[in-house]
């Protein structure tokens, strides 16, 4: 069971009385304001609900699968999502 956006998109309209369109551009800005801002760094926190980081990754030494042979990994970023406290009470009592 997975829904995707167009179902979001409805559930979301039809809880809410809004257009389908203006569900979607509400979602556009908030997925944009979500990269612009962990992008830079920043911590966005939805309280009960949500928080979204971004993560340094550093360097590290992995293994090639195929051939055993020793790789080296840059560092980098990745993003860690963590989940509220209403967003856990939520999942516990179903």
């Amino acid at each position: 069971m997975a829904m995707n956006r167009s179902e979001l998109i409805d559930q979301v309209a039809g809880k809410a009385g809004a257009a389908k369109t203006d569900v979607n551009k509400i979602l556009d800005s908030l997925f944009e304001v979500f990269e612009t801002s962990v992008a830079a760094g920043e911590k966005i926190t939805i309280p009960g609900w949500l928080a979204v980081e971004r993560t340094d990754r550093a360097a590290r030494t992995g293994r090639n699968p195929q051939t055993g042979e020793t790789i080296q990994i840059a560092a980098g970023h990745s993003v860690k999502l963590t989940a509220g406290s209403k967003l856990k009470a939520a999942v516990a009592s179903k």
